[in-house]
């Protein structure tokens, strides 16, 4: 193959590969099920996982939307490699995983965890 012709194909393929935006790809936990397609409950939150778990829920679901974190602990926990949105209001999480990144911040405060 010529350099010119396979340049042309890295270009369509690096155009097409841009123009499809990537799908979150959701944790899913045993319990709890699916960050993307199961609504959690607050009760199930409140008497299972702890703090630390409940936070790496929490940001596991911005994390797969590409949120830039801006604390310590959460780039420690989490990087900020690849990431491409920095408001949180503005990362496209569909309703059952705005729902879920709530019910989980309430369950955080509802046990007293640090945020």
């Amino acid at each position: 193959m010529s350099k010119t012709r396979r340049n042309l194909l890295l270009g369509a393929f690096a155009a097409a590969s841009i123009s499809v935006p990537p799908s979150a790809l959701a944790d899913c936990y045993d319990v709890f099920g699916c960050t993307d397609s199961k609504a959690f409950n607050l009760n199930d939150l409140l008497d299972g996982p702890n703090c630390d778990f409940l936070y790496t829920m929490r940001n596991g679901i911005y994390r797969a939307h590409g949120y830039c974190f801006k604390t310590a602990k959460a780039i420690a926990t989490f990087g900020n490699d690849g990431c491409t949105v920095s408001d949180a209001n503005n990362l496209g999480l569909n309703p059952i995983e705005r729902n879920n990144a709530a019910t989980i911040a309430r369950a955080e405060s509802v046990k007293g965890c640090p945020r």
